[in-house]
């Protein structure tokens, strides 16, 4: 009996040896496939990392290249872009610059002629002169009425008459961005209005004279061209329009100023 328990105890033991060997082999079988399969697959991301960076290079390459490329035929095509628009739009610029009229003058006897010409359009500085000569106009306009009007002094209206700076005034008060002066000697001495050569005198300039020795200037008048001005000169006389030239006023002839400009019109 002892005999056969033996055999069994070891039967046994055989049994379980086997038994717990061969799930460990198993274990050991799968844990190595798996292994295995987990570095087939880093291999197979690796391979396509690098292959992703490749194209990627690749990609990048061709770009740089296409743009190394593009950049070096831009230059060619914005010239001759360049030299296309100034051969087509010169012409449009210059007829939108420039406006046609037309003239027509027509005679007794003979057909209507028309002409057309070209009218070139104003530049600043055109304009500006535009604007003085308009205020010049207006101020003779406002001169030549009073002519034959009695000298008054202290005098500033159409109605009772003027002395000399009352004339003055009288015309140019509303022209001027600054406020006229009421005596001669003032006016002389303004410092909004630049002293003027008497080579370059324009139509409506102011003159001085001297004529009783009072102060630098004690008369004014204005030029209206042609060497003469126009004044109110004393009383018992009316308002008038003499030369420069005289003896008397060229010899008390003291200088000019310019009153009108286009810092100084309204």
């Amino acid at each position: 009996m002892a005999r056969i328990n033996k055999i069994s105890i070891t039967l046994c033991a055989l049994l379980f040896t086997s038994l717990s060997i061969t799930p460990l082999s198993h274990a050991s079988e799968q844990a190595r496939s798996s292994a295995s399969q987990k570095s087939h697959q880093a291999k197979t991301d690796r391979k396509k990392r690098t292959s992703g960076n490749k194209s990627k290079t690749t990609a990048k390459t061709k770009t740089t290249s296409k743009k190394k490329t593009t950049l070096k035929s831009k230059p060619a095509i914005s010239a001759s872009k360049k030299t296309s628009t100034r051969k087509t739009h010169s012409p449009a610029l210059k007829t939108a610059s420039a406006k046609m009229v037309q003239k027509c003058s027509v005679r007794k006897g003979h057909k209507k002629k028309c002409v057309t010409e070209e009218v070139k359009p104003l530049t600043i500085a055109d304009a500006h002169k535009v604007r003085v000569q308009k205020a010049q106009k207006t101020a003779m306009n406002k001169l030549m009425g009073q002519i034959g009007k009695p000298y008054r002094w202290g005098g500033t209206s159409p109605r009772t008459g003027f002395d000399c700076s009352g004339l003055v005034y009288y015309a140019y008060k509303d022209l001027v961005k600054f406020r006229i002066p009421r005596t001669a000697n003032e006016m002389y001495h303004l410092r909004d209005a630049r002293a003027v050569e008497r080579g370059e005198l324009e139509s409506g300039d102011l003159v001085f004279f001297r004529t009783r020795g009072r102060g630098t200037a004690d008369h004014v008048g204005v030029y209206v061209g042609g060497g003469k001005f126009i004044q109110s000169p004393r009383t018992g006389r009316d308002i008038q329009i003499t030369s420069l030239s005289e003896d008397y006023w060229a010899n008390h002839y003291v200088g000019a100023r310019r009153v009108m400009t286009p810092k100084t019109i309204r």
